[in-house]
C-alpha cells in the first residue's frame, strides 16, 4: 500500500495533489496521509480539522490522517467524526491509548498508534491489540524531507512477527524517509503500507511514482 503525503505537496493546490494521486489501477494511492502538526508536540504548525473536512469532501481516496499533537485524547475523536479512514495518535502523548482505540472505533474510524524512533515497541504491544494500524516513525516527527532512520527496522520486523504469528492483527505502516533507495529494505522488513513524500509529489507525475514506489515494494517484499 503507498500513502502519498500532501506534506510535500503544494498546499496552494491541495485538491488537485490529491486529484494526481487518484487514479486508476497502480497508479492510485491506496490512502492519502495528512500530518496534523500543533506546534506543541512537534515544533512545526501544519493544518487542522476544517482542512481535513474540505479535503474529504474533495476525493475518495480514504484520508489517513497523522495527528501529532498534545492531547490526542480530547482531538482525534472529531477527525473520526469527519470521516477519516484511519486516524493515528502518538503513544508518546496519548493519555488512555485503550480507550482512545475504543473512541475512535466507535466513531467509525480505524485506530492508528504510532511511535517515534527512539520509542520501544515492547511496552505498547497490549494497547497495539485494540489498533488497526501501528505507524513506525523512521525519521523524527516534525518535518519533511529527513533522512531514512534504518534502526527502525528491528520494530518493524518485531512487530512483523507478531502480526504473522496472529498475536496482532494490524497494518504495518512506516513513515519517514521512504523513496526509491529505502522502500525495498522497508518492505523486505515487513511494512505492508509506505508513507512517502518528496518521492511522490516531487515527482514530475506523482501517479507514476506511486506505481513505480508499489513495484519496488513488491519486489522489496517478495525478497
Amino acid at each position: 500500500m503507498i500513502a502519498p503525503s500532501i506534506l510535500s505537496a503544494d498546499f496552494a493546490r491541495l485538491g488537485e495533489e490529491i486529484a494526481a494521486v487518484a487514479g486508476e489501477g497502480e497508479t492510485r494511492a491506496d490512502w492519502v496521509h495528512v500530518d496534523v502538526m500543533d506546534a506543541h508536540f512537534v515544533p512545526n504548525l501544519t493544518l487542522g480539522l476544517p482542512v481535513v473536512k474540505a479535503l474529504l469532501k474533495s476525493t475518495d481516496v480514504p484520508i489517513d490522517c497523522h495527528l501529532m499533537i498534545e492531547d490526542p485524547d480530547r482531538w482525534a475523536i472529531g477527525y473520526a467524526e469527519a470521516g477519516a479512514y484511519n486516524v493515528t495518535v502518538h503513544a508518546e502523548a496519548a493519555k488512555d491509548p485503550i480507550a482512545l482505540a475504543k473512541n475512535l472505533r466507535a466513531a467509525g474510524a480505524k485506530a492508528g498508534l504510532s511511535i517515534k524512533p527512539g520509542t520501544a515497541l515492547e511496552p505498547w504491544l497490549e494497547a497495539l491489540k485494540h489498533y488497526d494500524t501501528l505507524l513506525v516513525m523512521s525519521v523524527e516527527p516534525g518535518f519533511g524531507g529527513q533522512s531514512f532512520i534504518p534502526d527502525v527496522l528491528a520494530k518493524v520486523r518485531a512487530a512483523r512477527r507478531l502480526v504473522d504469528t496472529g498475536h496482532l492483527k494490524l497494518v504495518v505502516e512506516i513513515d519517514g524517509g521512504i523513496n526509491a533507495e529505502t522502500i525495498e529494505q522497508a518492505a523486505e522488513a515487513g511494512v505492508d503500507c509506505f508513507v512517502a513524500g518528496s518521492a511522490v509529489y516531487g515527482a514530475g507525475d506523482p501517479g507514476k511514482a506511486v506505481a513505480a514506489l508499489r513495484e519496488q515494494a513488491a519486489r522489496g517484499r517478495a525478497g
